[in-house]
């Protein structure tokens, strides 16, 4: 056996080798695995996102069910009051105010003594055509004295039947002065009578525009122009201008209630008297005529008021939340979602907009899902999810 002591064993260093290898393999193994874990995981992310996108593209909505009209609604309107009669008193003589005898807010009787004029220039105009009715009975009484002498000569042929015919003209001439000369006096005598001005009904004075001593001449009927105003306030006229989409639901004799600032938590009867059977251009409504007692005399005429008029419930009609309507150039229509999930747009006809809620009379039936808050854009044939909440 050699003895040699640089020999060395060769087993260890093949141990060490296959162990570098085997921890090489392992590594190896170990990056391997690693990297495909992490395109797995990458891949897995990519899926979730993709449905995620897929899941957000399709929108989430919540649908109603349209439901029958609840019924009579009342419409509430701006209105204004009117005294059931009115009347502007102007003068129908010139001169000056001798007196007045009422004030505004007194009550005054049919006939009652407002006021007097004194008209010195009328009082002259009176006594010349007095004076001309005068000289006009002696020119006639004249005349027919006349007439009869020559008539008398007619019979013994001293005058010709011609010169009797002239005389017979003239006093034909002179009565008809007569009855001018009368027919004047007359009509001053008249415009005398309005030198007194008096109440034309029962009523309230609500304006008075003059002084003693004020000059008045004859009215032109101009406003601001008037001596006084006399207004009936038992009972008031309310207007009101109704819209047109409402303007066939008004009936004659209907009924409503007004409220006025003046009087808080009062309210007070009312009934539709007439209408104007016609739209306004300018407002685009119909006017409506109301009458209210005030036997209280709690209502101002030339106030406003808040009317609330009742209106019947419109059969046939369904009720969706204003929300839900989409307006485009298409025009007025809802978005219902079928069995499938799909979007399809129905054309409807609003019969009336009762503020919280539309009434819809044609496009819509009881069972359709209508979506209450159509998303932008929506359009027939879209994919919607359905909120489990809302359906």
């Amino acid at each position: 056996m050699s003895s040699d002591p640089h020999s060395m064993p060769a087993e260890p260093a093949t141990f060490s080798r296959r162990k570098l290898q085997l921890s090489a393999i392992v590594i190896a193994l170990a990056a391997v695995g690693i990297a495909a874990f992490g395109i797995i995981a990458r891949r897995s992310d990519a899926a979730m996102l993709d449905q995620r996108a897929q899941d957000m593209a399709v929108p989430t909505v919540s649908v109603i069910a349209p439901k029958p009209s609840s019924g009579a609604t009342a419409l509430e309107l701006p209105g204004r009051i009117e005294a059931f009669a009115r009347a502007p008193i102007y003068a129908r003589v010139s001169g000056y105010l001798k007196s007045w005898k009422v004030d505004i807010g007194a009550p005054v009787k049919a006939g009652q003594l407002l006021a007097e004029i004194e008209t010195p220039d009328l009082d002259q105009q009176l006594l010349q055509a007095q004076a001309e009715l005068a000289s006009a009975k002696a020119n006639a009484s004249q005349a027919a004295t006349t007439a009869k002498r020559w008539q008398s000569l007619l019979g013994s042929d001293s005058v010709s039947r011609q010169e009797v015919e002239e005389r017979t003209n003239d006093l034909t001439a002179k009565n008809a002065a007569v009855k001018a000369s009368q027919a004047n006096v007359d009509r001053i005598q008249s415009l005398k009578t309005y030198t007194r001005i008096t109440a034309p009904f029962d009523g309230v004075v609500t304006t008075r525009n003059t002084d003693v001593g004020a000059l008045i001449n004859v009215g032109s009927g101009a406003p601001g122009t008037e001596l006084f105003v006399v207004s009936d306030t038992r009972k008031l006229r309310v207007y009101v201008t109704v819209p047109q989409t409402y303007a066939a639901a008004i009936k004659t004799g209907g009924k409503a209630r007004l409220s006025v600032p003046e009087q808080p938590g009062k309210s007070y009867a009312a009934t539709v008297q007439t209408t104007s059977r016609a739209i306004s251009a300018g407002s685009g409504g119909m006017l409506v005529q109301l009458a209210v007692d005030n036997s209280a005399g709690e209502l101002l005429p030339g106030g406003s008021a808040q009317v609330s008029l009742d209106q019947p419930g419109l059969s046939g009609t369904l009720a969706i939340p204003p929300g839900a309507l989409i307006f485009n150039k298409a025009g007025l229509s809802v978005a219902t979602v079928g069995a499938d999930s799909k979007v399809q747009l129905k054309p409807v006809t609003v019969a009336r907009d009762l503020g919280s809620s539309i009434e819809v009379a044609t496009g819509l039936a009881a069972g359709d899902k209508v979506i209450e808050n159509p998303p932008d854009g929506v359009s027939s044939g879209d994919t919607v999810r359905v909120n489990a909440k809302g359906g």
